[in-house]
């Protein structure tokens, strides 16, 4: 079939096959022109399908020449309806990484599910012994428990609601929006599916069955932000997971000390994702913050942060900040960028975001997440999805 954007709200219904083969090409090219490092040569990536987690796993296949193992929840096509982005993205990346001598292996389920963990952890055991890295990068708006229950997270804030300025994706007009206030058993929601208990469960039974190198390394993927955000991201539902998420770090190099595994959370910069599109207030900091950024030639996409992350930050003696984070955040948080856009904030309307802010970098990157936008692509060509 010919297919075409169909946007609803933050969501893209339609995903282009070539578009997402182009996508994930792409990022490779830029791995390969950086040239290999040293690094872990058997990498788990669970969330490796879109996003940061697809990113980590071109950057470390063509940064390390590492071999990988993938784990996402992805919907293929039924012949009527296109397949999602991280479906396409998944084989894209499978074909090139495998023409290029290397393993790439994907399991397509539910990562939070015991039985899953089974499967991968058998698969490891065959195909690599043990892996030396695992990347945490899961973004689930939900958990099914293993007694059967499913909690869901909420995007709300913590104590009080909070008014500020957003925008809406769908006019481009910049109006006002209350969030409201999250109740304890939300909280508490959000905090099991986007904290850090699942990671906790994968690292428990990979090393109880003995399939953690000595010396390993898992990193998990959080943000901070500037202060306009933190009512609805750092001190926010999220932020209380996101919290829990860094707890988790610190306890899992405790607790398996005796592999000297190391647990690592990488504050990453802000980016069009289909997580960050959902959140109010955010997508317009961010079409603010990539003008400013692009404008100080500092701006980064998923790739130039993974690659960055892999290549610089991690290899050699970890760079991290007093609580033991690793800053990929550290171009966005820089004082003559946020000075900038707090500048910008009071003053942007429906009228000057065109002109203050990258809203046409903003929608670019939306539609190559699914496929979309890309200059080499034939969009009115019949495609098999």
């Amino acid at each position: 079939m010919v297919v075409e954007p169909k946007v609803k709200g933050f969501i893209c219904t339609t995903a282009h096959p070539k578009g997402c083969e182009e996508s994930v090409k792409r990022q490779i090219e830029y791995t390969k022109k950086k040239g290999t490092v040293e690094g872990p040569k058997k990498v788990l990536v669970i969330g490796s399908s879109t996003g940061y987690g697809l990113a980590s796993r071109i950057a470390v296949t063509y940064g390390y020449g590492a071999d990988t193992i993938g784990v996402a929840f992805e919907r293929e096509s039924n012949g009527k309806r296109t397949a999602t982005a991280g479906w396409y993205n998944t084989m894209a990346f499978e074909k090139f990484a495998k023409e290029d001598g290397y393993y790439a292996k994907s399991f397509n389920g539910d990562g939070f599910s015991k039985q899953m963990k089974e499967e991968v952890i058998a698969c490891i055991k065959e195909d690599f012994g043990q892996v030396d890295m695992i990347v945490y990068s899961m973004a689930a708006p939900r958990r099914t428990m293993e007694d059967g229950t499913t909690v869901t997270s909420v995007l709300k804030t913590v104590g009080e609601p909070f008014t500020n300025k957003t925008i809406d994706l769908r006019n481009n007009e910049i109006k006002e929006v209350t969030v409201p206030e999250a109740n304890e058993e939300e909280i508490r929601a959000t905090i099991q599916v986007m904290g850090g208990e699942d990671w906790k469960e994968w690292i428990r039974a990979m090393h109880d069955a003995g399939v953690i190198k000595e010396g390993a390394v898992t990193l998990a993927y959080s943000y901070i932000g500037p202060v306009v955000t933190h009512a609805i991201y750092k001190d926010g539902s999220i932020g209380q997971a996101k919290n829990h998420l860094y707890d988790t770090s610190v306890e899992l190099t405790k607790e398996f000390a005796d592999i000297g595994l190391k647990a690592y959370i990488s504050v990453n910069k802000a980016l069009v994702t289909q997580s960050s599109a959902a959140i109010p207030i955010v997508p317009l900091y961010i079409s603010l913050l990539y003008k400013v950024m692009k404008e100080a030639g500092l701006h980064e996409g998923c790739i130039e942060q993974m690659d960055r992350l892999f290549r610089d930050k991690i290899t050699g003696e970890v760079e991290t900040d007093e609580e033991g984070r690793i800053r990929l955040d550290d171009y966005e948080m820089k004082d003559e960028i946020q000075k900038k856009i707090s500048e910008i904030w009071d003053s942007v309307d429906s009228e000057s975001i065109q002109e203050l802010g990258d809203i046409k970098g903003y929608w670019d990157e939306f539609y190559n997440m699914f496929g979309f936008g890309y200059d080499n692509v034939d969009y009115t060509e019949n495609v098999e999805i």
